[in-house]
């Protein structure tokens, strides 16, 4: 029996019938499938520029967990966590199945997790010959592993599907169905390419703290010396821009594993926002934009000149980037990494009182850490009219099928084992909210992420923020001494005060959900109402 036979088999087993499979297709040969196909037009420097259509983003309202009992007990449930019956995904895998019968599909045989101790094979079926390369540039591929791989995750992506709320207990059209005990992810009804991604994340953070193994919603970096920082944070507050900095080595820049032998990278690429990005403040991600095999998500381009245009939000402000990581120049090619000695929590506070850095204690970081804040600002979504609180549990919470405290015991026990030191950085607004403050300065951020993790601000003067709780350095190298605190960057204190009670008000009641289920220290290390 042939190879391809085998392969076509293995799918038929899956349930996928009478399909016209193209297997591991290369990034070039996807190119071509892909123009084929018209779903896509080649740049002038060589991206792939495609349109996701009226899905811009996740839909976070259709994602569902198949409650099914080897993993019911587990989940928590409510909230990110829908519930989908057995019968449900039965009915929708049939019919999404039935749908591809007599199809072109591209197949792709990866992995996700660098520590090979940890590695999971995942299977990605999809309809577009983009989404195939997406998935290749974002997940693991070992030419070698690809023969005869058995996968351990399936993810079956139809975006042409359209899910029946009545037939598969769906909300919408649009479907993202994960079902842990069958290893299988059915994602219908959009073309957004991070489905993709964030429903091996979902896996991953099911299965790997069942095996001691701390999955993260971060990215990670290491110094010359191998001292290892985390970054968390949620969308916009810099994770990606400020772990790739040319003096340390990127480690991954989204999602990672913390285990007994130290940090490593889920993926073998980088999903970068692209919106106004410049060759001046990010030189490293701006020179992905302009090179073959890079695939960019609803990146405006003239159909002429062919030439891109990274400031234009015409189709969506959520532009994107997926590429190999290799294409960084400084990533470090095993994705892997020493126990943590610096653990960075980012937030973009558009309220403008948040100190632009702050040291943390042990609590304070499980607090923080728990809290997952930043702020959207006025304008990005329909009806936002002034900044709004943004509390997404351990920076993450669309992705967590377990118990957040389940996730936090983990980063506690973990920090106080390995002494990391751990710092809140706000990379939002100071001087005021936004519409009358302004963006933190990525030079001042970046210099005080320098000190942090270099230990200069260790040796600095620290006092303790009235409202926020915070030990706030009174210098730092680079950084004016007034920007380090934001009182000081207003010009109405008064205006000052009332925003930041505001602000720790909303702390307070967001945490109330956590207090049963932490120490005292914990409940204690937040603001001050």
């Amino acid at each position: 029996m042939s190879l391809r036979t085998e392969q076509d088999r293995s799918l038929q087993d899956e349930g996928i019938q009478d399909a016209r499979p193209s297997w591991n297709l290369t990034g070039a040969a996807l190119y071509e499938e892909a123009i084929r196909r018209r779903e896509g037009l080649v740049a002038a420097d060589g991206p792939l520029v495609c349109r996701t259509g009226h899905h811009t983003g996740r839909s976070p309202n259709d994602k569902f967990i198949v409650r099914e009992p080897s993993s019911e007990r587990d989940i928590a449930w409510g909230g990110s966590n829908r519930e989908m019956s057995v019968a449900h995904f039965d009915a929708l895998r049939r019919d999404l199945f039935a749908s591809m019968s007599g199809a072109e599909i591209f197949v792709q045989d990866c992995h996700a997790g660098a520590d090979p101790r940890y590695r999971l094979p995942v299977r990605v079926i999809t309809e577009y010959a983009w989404h195939s390369l997406f998935a290749r540039n974002l997940l693991i591929v070992d030419p070698d592993a690809q023969t005869g791989q058995v996968p351990q995750l399936t993810i079956v992506d139809s975006p042409s599907f359209r899910a029946d709320p009545a037939r598969h207990g769906t909300n919408s059209e649009v479907v993202v169905a994960l079902n842990f005990a069958e290893r299988l992810v059915l994602i219908a009804g959009t073309s957004y390419a991070g489905e993709i991604k964030k429903s091996v994340f979902s896996t991953l953070n099911y299965l790997l703290p069942l095996g001691g193994v701390m999955p993260m919603h971060c990215s990670a970096n290491v110094g010359s010396a191998g001292d290892v920082a985390l970054f968390f944070g949620l969308s916009g507050t810099g994770k990606t821009s400020l772990s790739s900095d040319p003096e340390r080595g990127l480690i991954g820049d989204d999602e990672h594993g913390w285990s007994d032998h130290g940090v490593f990278n889920f993926e073998g690429g980088c999903y970068a926002k692209t919106i106004r990005l410049s060759a001046e403040a990010e030189p490293e991600i701006y020179a992905t934009t302009r090179r073959f095999g890079t695939v960019l998500e609803n990146v405006v381009i003239d159909p002429e000149t062919r030439r891109l245009n990274l400031d234009d939000d015409r189709f969506t402000e959520n532009t994107r980037a997926a590429y190999p990581i290799s294409f960084i120049s400084n990533a470090v090619p095993s994705g892997q990494g020493t126990h943590p000695r610096n653990i960075v929590m980012l937030t973009a506070d558009a309220f403008g009182v948040l100190p632009p850095v702050s040291r943390l204690s042990p609590a304070g970081a499980m607090y923080h850490f728990l809290s997952g804040y930043t702020a959207k600002v006025a304008g990005t979504e329909k009806g936002v009219t002034e900044p709004k609180a943004t509390f997404s549990t351990c920076f993450g919470a669309p992705f967590l099928p377990l118990p957040p405290s389940r996730y936090a015991g983990m980063l506690g026990e973990r920090i106080e084992r390995h002494q990391a030191r751990v710092w809140l950085v706000n990379t939002g607004w100071t001087g005021g909210p936004y519409g009358t403050g302004s963006r933190m300065k990525i030079k001042y951020t970046r210099a005080m992420i320098h000190a942090a993790l270099s230990g200069v601000l260790d040796g600095m003067r620290f006092e303790r923020d009235p409202i926020f709780n915070l030990d706030v350095p009174q210098s730092c190298p680079n950084v004016p001494a007034d920007v380090l605190n934001p009182r000081n960057t207003w010009a109405n204190k008064a205006d000052y005060d009332a925003q930041a009670r505001k602000l720790a008000a909303m702390f307070a009641e967001n945490f109330r959900t956590f207090e049963s289920a932490v120490a005292a220290d914990v409940r204690t290390a937040g603001p001050h109402v």
